[in-house]
């Protein structure tokens, strides 16, 4: 009886030993793919997600000035022309 007990803790202790290598290697993995992927991005020359807001909300700044702008120039112009007449 003894002996079959033995060879369970033994079988016990391999699948224990080969969980901890696979967890290893799948750490390791996942370490290198990011690894992998950070450096795509950087290859890239992506902009990050704060700096596309900081443009977007300039952009939509810019616009609505122009608009503000055409309606003064639209005002200023009707007014020479009143004065023209």
């Amino acid at each position: 009886m003894q002996t079959t007990s033995s060879v369970f803790d033994d079988l016990a202790r391999l699948m224990t030993g080969a969980m901890g290598v696979a967890q290893g290697a799948s750490l390791e993995a996942k370490s290198f793919m990011r690894a992998q992927a950070d450096r795509f991005v950087a290859e890239m020359d992506l902009v990050s997600r704060d700096e596309f807001e900081a443009v977007k909300q300039m952009a939509a700044d810019a616009r609505a000035e122009a608009d503000e702008l055409r309606v003064r120039i639209a005002a200023l112009e009707a007014l020479l022309k009143d004065r023209a007449s």
